[in-house]
């Protein structure tokens, strides 16, 4: 017969197993329930599959935070389409939000997809970490560092899925179910948690759905 001592481990030892395991557990997000919004309007679609969260186009950035307990790593998932428009479509995803204009980033580049340039091809996907760390400031301090091609063949008008891995020392990126990231960057500043939002760039409207959370 085991000591009681050693069921008392073993007990501890299943629950500390089970609260990690609970922990890391995926959480889908109702993205209906928006906290507020930074520079933007949105308004919301009742779609056949799940709600549609539309965001305006504006001069400068905005934001869509959405209802949700702070985020510091992980995964994020959601699904989001753009626009072929040159220059007029940049949508993506915020974290680790401070304040209205203090957070992480990733987002795309939709009219970079398929674009004859090459160079614009590889200005598909960027990170950035505002206010210190700008697209301009990236692009010209560390060229192709923090901006990458997808590397994968998506529609820059339909719908494609993002999934976001965030960890201490590194962020990676990844589309339509696509094992090799399309970007991975160390993240830039001291921010690691913080709110998450539906993000839209200049003078740009963007369309998202399906958002789910993995982690803490």
């Amino acid at each position: 017969m085991k000591s009681p001592k050693f069921l008392i481990i073993a007990l501890l030892s299943t629950f500390t197993v089970t609260v990690k395991v609970s922990a890391q557990k995926t959480t889908t997000v109702d993205i209906t329930k928006v906290r507020h919004t930074v520079n933007r309007t949105i308004n919301m679609t009742d779609a056949a599959l799940s709600p549609i969260l539309h965001i305006n186009a504006n001069a400068g950035p905005g934001l869509a935070i959405i209802k949700h307990r702070d985020f510091k790593n992980g995964e994020i998932e959601f699904e989001v389409k753009g626009e072929d428009v040159f220059q007029k479509s940049f949508v993506g995803f915020a974290f680790h939000i401070q304040n209205d204009s203090t957070y992480q980033a990733i987002y795309f580049r939709p009219f970079n997809f398929k674009a004859d340039d090459a160079l614009r091809k590889k200005h598909a996907v960027q990170y950035i970490s505002v206010p210190d760390n700008d697209w301009p400031k990236l692009r010209s301090s560390f060229p192709l560092k923090y901006e990458q091609p997808l590397g994968a063949d998506v529609n820059p008008a339909d719908w494609f899925k993002v999934r976001i891995k965030v960890a201490e020392k590194l962020i990676s990126v990844y589309v339509n179910g696509n094992s090799k990231p399309c970007l991975e960057v160390v993240p830039l500043g001291n921010l690691n948690s913080g709110k998450i939002a539906f993000w839209a760039g200049h003078e740009s409207a963007g369309d998202f759905r399906n958002l789910k959370i993995k982690g803490n």
